[in-house]
C-alpha cells in the first residue's frame, strides 16, 4: 500500500467524536478548519471526497450540558437533534471558505440493510458528487433505536465508501493503527503496518473503546476493514488528532493500511458481505465448507443445524461447528422450512414439504465468502 493518496480517485473519510468534539469546549474549530484545509486540496486536485462525520451526539450533549455517562434514549436523541444541526453549520462554514458546497445526509441502518434504500441512498450522494458538492454523512441518531442502528460511524463509513464504489476509505481516529493487541493494556503491543486480508487472527487483535464520545473502537474499524476490502475498497486507519491529518498521513505518517482484495465481489455481493445483522445462522458440515469453496451452492444436506427466525431473502450466517463464519448469503428458505431440510438430500425434500423444493438453501449467486473460508 501506498501513502500516496493522488492514485485514489474516490475517497471517503470518517472522522471520530474524539477528534471533532471537545467534552468541556465543544467543537474543535481550529483542527476541523485544518482538515478542511485537507479535503479541498483533495478536491482541487480532482478527487471526488465522501465525509462520514461523527459528533452530532457530543456535540450536543455539550451544547444541552448533560451530563457525563450513559445517556438514556431520549437524552441521547435530543443531543442528536440539537448536534446535527450545529455540526451541519459547522462543516458547511469550514468547507465554505473553500468555496466548497456541503450537503447533509442523514442515514439509518435501514437506509444501507433494504436493497431500495440502499440504491436510493446511493443516487442522492452521486447527485451531489456530480454537482461537485462534499456529502457529510452521519447516522440519523435522532430516530433511530438501538435495535435499528450501526451504533458506530466506523461501519456506516463503509457501507457508504462500498455503496459509492470508493477506492479508499480513511478512518481518521486516537489512534495510529491496528497493534498486536491493545497497546493500552499490553506494553509490548508492536503496531501492524500492512494487513493483507481481514483473517480471524486479525480480528482477534481488536480491542474496545476507551473513549466516552466514541461508540467504536478497533473491534469495528476491522469489522469496517472486512466490508470495505471484500468490495475493492482499501482503508487506512490512521491518527487524526494532529492537524491536517490528511497532509501528515501523505507525509508518511504511521498508519495501518489494508488492502483491498484482488477479487473484489460484484455490486450486489458486496452490498449482502456489508450487511450488518444476520437474521440467523447456518451451521455447516466440512463437505459443506469444501464445495462453498469451489463456488458451489450451500445445499439443504450440508447443513447441520439451523438457528434464529429468518424469512427467505433475509442474511444468513454460514458457520463451522467451532463459531467462525465461513460465509455469508441470502437464504432460499424460510427458519422453519430450513430446520425441516436441513441435513437432508434433494429427492426427500418434496415429500417433506409437499411442494418441488427449491435448488439450495443458499444459492451461489446469493453468497459471499469471508476470510475464514
Amino acid at each position: 500500500m501506498t501513502a500516496d493518496l493522488s492514485r485514489y480517485r474516490r475517497i471517503t473519510v470518517k472522522i471520530g467524536s474524539a477528534l471533532l468534539v471537545d467534552r468541556v469546549d465543544g467543537l474543535r474549530t481550529a483542527w476541523l478548519d485544518s482538515l478542511a484545509d485537507d479535503l479541498a486540496a483533495l478536491a482541487g486536485n480532482g478527487h471526488e471526497v465522501l465525509v462520514v462525520s461523527s459528533g452530532a451526539i457530543a456535540l450536543g450533549r455539550t451544547i444541552l450540558k448533560l451530563p457525563a455517562g450513559p445517556l438514556k434514549l431520549e437524552e441521547t436523541q435530543a443531543a442528536a437533534a440539537t448536534g446535527q444541526i450545529a455540526l451541519a453549520h459547522a462543516w458547511n462554514a469550514a468547507l465554505g471558505r473553500h468555496a466548497i458546497t456541503t450537503g447533509q445526509v442523514l442515514v439509518t441502518l435501514d437506509d444501507t440493510e433494504t436493497r431500495r434504500r440502499y440504491l436510493n441512498a446511493r443516487a442522492t450522494i452521486g447527485a451531489l458528487l456530480k454537482f461537485g458538492a462534499i456529502p457529510v454523512i452521519n447516522e440519523n441518531d435522532t430516530v433511530a433505536t438501538s435495535e435499528i442502528r450501526y451504533g458506530d460511524n466506523d461501519r456506516l463509513a463503509a457501507r457508504v465508501a462500498v455503496m459509492m464504489n470508493a477506492d479508499l476509505l480513511v478512518l481518521l481516529s486516537d489512534v495510529d493503527g491496528l497493534y498486536t493487541a491493545p497497546p493500552a493494556h499490553d506494553p509490548d503491543a508492536t503496531h501492524i503496518a500492512h494487513v493483507a486480508a481481514v483473517t480471524p487472527e486479525i480480528e482477534a487483535m481488536a480491542g474496545e473503546s476507551a473513549s466516552e464520545t466514541a461508540r467504536g473502537g478497533m473491534r469495528t474499524k476491522i469489522e469496517a476493514a472486512r466490508i470495505a476490502t471484500t468490495a475493492g475498497t482499501a482503508m487506512v486507519i490512521t491518527r487524526g488528532t494532529v492537524d491536517h491529518p490528511l497532509r501528515q498521513l501523505e507525509q508518511g505518517s504511521r498508519a495501518t493500511w489494508f488492502a483491498a482484495s484482488s477479487a473484489p465481489v460484484s455490486a450486489w455481493k458486496g452490498w449482502i458481505a456489508g450487511k450488518l445483522e444476520p437474521r440467523g445462522t447456518l451451521t455447516v458440515d466440512a463437505g459443506a465448507v469444501r464445495a462453498l469453496k469451489q463456488g458451489k451452492s450451500l445445499l439443504p444436506a450440508g447443513v447441520k443445524r439451523v438457528d434464529g427466525d429468518f424469512s427467505r431473502g433475509d442474511t444468513v450466517a454460514i458457520l463451522v461447528d467451532t463459531g467462525g463464519e465461513v460465509a455469508r448469503g441470502l437464504a432460499a428458505y424460510d427458519a422453519h422450512e430450513a430446520r425441516l431440510v436441513a441435513g437432508r438430500k434433494t429427492p426427500e425434500i418434496e415429500a417433506i414439504l409437499g411442494h418441488p423444493p427449491r435448488a439450495a438453501m443458499v444459492h451461489r449467486d446469493d453468497l459471499v465468502m469471508g476470510a475464514a473460508g
